[in-house]
């Protein structure tokens, strides 16, 4: 394996993956295509239909959870940097499409997760009045890689990943019982 690239998630070897590429060489981000075709449904025809209950706040709705577009794709790289997914710029205008986290945070140790392999995916609400079908092979957002940095007082648990799509605050992480903060790993 090399710095940092893209793979196929397994499952999808033989479904007809397109490798994220760079448009131009100016270009930052990567662009990323579905890997299936996707209906993402009208958020307001699930607010009218569901009215007497949209204010009611105990229960999140199934009909209100953003439609996740699967890629088929994922990424490794080093452990200080990160591959940060953004919406495509023409998707909120022409399709209606807004990322439900605004920018998606792809973590290092995300790569290979037990629970789906690393699978990147585009969490979408569809703004528009209608559903939104995105075709196998449209281009749903792009990414880029970036370093980040780490504070000088940083206090992190010892923390190993267990699962998969927003898994690192779920139960079944396992975490070691002192915190250590980054001078001390030094």
């Amino acid at each position: 394996m090399g710095k940092r690239g893209f793979e196929v998630c397994k499952g999808y070897e033989d479904k007809d993956i397109n490798m994220p590429i760079r448009k131009t060489k100016k270009s930052v981000g990567y662009d990323f295509e579905a890997a299936e075709d996707t209906v993402i449904p009208s958020i307001w025809k699930s607010v009218l239909a569901n009215i007497k209950n949209v204010f009611k706040t105990e229960n999140v709705s199934e009909d209100y959870k953003p439609t996740l577009v699967k890629t088929g794709i994922k990424s490794y790289f080093g452990e200080d940097e990160v591959l940060i997914l953004a919406n495509r710029s023409s998707n909120p205008v022409k399709k209606g499409l807004i990322l439900a986290n605004s920018i998606g945070v792809i973590d290092s140790d995300y790569y290979g997760n037990a629970d789906n392999d690393g699978h990147i995916m585009y969490a979408f609400y569809n703004f528009f009045p209608f559903d939104i079908t995105i075709k196998k092979h449209d281009i749903i957002g792009q990414a880029y890689f970036q370093n980040f940095l780490i504070a000088d007082n940083d206090n992190v648990a010892e923390q190993t990943r267990s699962g998969g799509f927003g898994s690192t605050d779920k139960p079944g992480n396992t975490t070691n019982d002192s915190q250590t903060s980054n001078e001390e790993k030094q």
